[in-house]
């Protein structure tokens, strides 16, 4: 069976929200071939649910479809001061205990926090909201600069737009990175954003030098193989180190190094995926790291399995698709 999606939808829905779930996991993807989500609108009470813009929605389903999900999407909430009702605390709670993956957007988070069960998790909201939530969740770990968070079998992310990076961390768990690019491709969007919400609400660059940075980042990803510092970026964007490691950081939330590293694990998943016959060694030279013994730290120290054992699960999933808990690495 494909790994089934309860979307919930409530009274005051949040429309953005909701349509980012929609969009990611109740379109038809054939063009993938993989075997792709099925979903289900899950009403959380009676309606008929008012929705901003002055929608209605009718929603198929109850939260019966919860019961059965292996992933739960909270879309938003009506509010970080409207405390969810008793029904979908429970149905929530049950859903974690058997395992299933719970993800919110935004404000979604208070719906989480309410059920009990961020306590002693990371977790993160829109910004606007983040003292909010620690001040009336003082066991949750808030995270205050990132777009989204997974502990565990729970995600949470930041504000409206943060939610489809989320999600397309969720397809790129499930069914790797090559999937995941292309997806977001049709969305038109980045499959990966660098940096986290500050940099949403930090002063922004110089349009000079906020081009600079963009073209340099470019001109980097079409160029990872080759040898890079700190030096010659710097040089490459036409500007002094120092002043171009401040502006990095303020652009993009990280140092250059950090967001090189990140970028050739990136093309190394994607050589990994996309060319299976391929060794260790031609994958490491052709990603930029160097050596098998780098290829496998790097790999590591961001959170993934070995490349051997990668290259192994993603072979399983061509075969049957996401396994149905989904991955809980984050």
């Amino acid at each position: 069976m494909p790994h089934h999606v309860a979307i919930l939808a409530y009274d005051g829905l949040c429309t953005f929200e909701f349509g980012c779930a929609v969009e990611l996991f109740a379109l038809d993807r054939p063009e993938l071939g993989v075997p792709w989500y099925s979903y289900a609108v899950c009403a959380v009470e009676a309606g008929p649910l008012r929705a901003a813009g002055g929608l209605t929605v009718a929603a198929p389903h109850g939260l019966e479809e919860v019961a059965r999900a292996d992933t739960v999407v909270i879309p938003g909430w009506r509010g970080a001061d409207a405390a969810p009702p008793p029904a979908l605390i429970e149905a929530l709670q049950q859903a974690a205990a058997r395992g299933a993956r719970l993800c919110s957007i935004c404000s979604g988070a208070f719906v989480l926090a309410h059920a009990g069960l961020l306590g002693g998790r990371r977790a993160t909201t829109h910004w606007r909201y983040l003292d909010q939530l620690e001040a009336a969740f003082p066991n949750i770990d808030v995270e205050q600069g990132v777009l989204y968070v997974q502990d565990g079998r729970i995600v949470t992310s930041a504000g409206s737009a943060a939610g489809l990076d989320m999600l397309l961390h969720l397809v790129r768990s499930d069914f790797g990175v090559d999937i995941a690019n292309r997806v977001a491709q049709r969305l038109v969007v980045p499959s990966h954003r660098d940096g986290g919400q500050a940099q949403l609400v930090a002063r922004p660059l110089p349009s000079s030098e906020h081009n600079a940075i963009a073209r340099l980042m470019d001109w980097v990803r079409e160029n990872l193989r080759a040898e890079h510092s700190v030096e010659s970026m710097a040089a490459q964007a036409k500007m002094g180190a120092r002043t171009f490691q401040r502006r990095f950081k303020e652009g993009t939330g990280s140092t250059p190094l950090a967001w090189l590293v990140k970028e050739r694990v990136q093309l190394a998943e994607h050589i990994l995926e996309t060319r299976p016959a391929l060794g260790l060694e031609a994958v490491a030279d052709l990603s930029g790291l160097g050596s098998p013994e780098s290829l496998r730290r790097h790999f590591r120290s961001h959170g993934l399995s070995a490349p051997g054992s990668y290259r192994h699960r993603l072979d399983h999933r061509r075969v049957g698709g996401p396994p149905p808990t989904g991955s809980t690495n984050g």
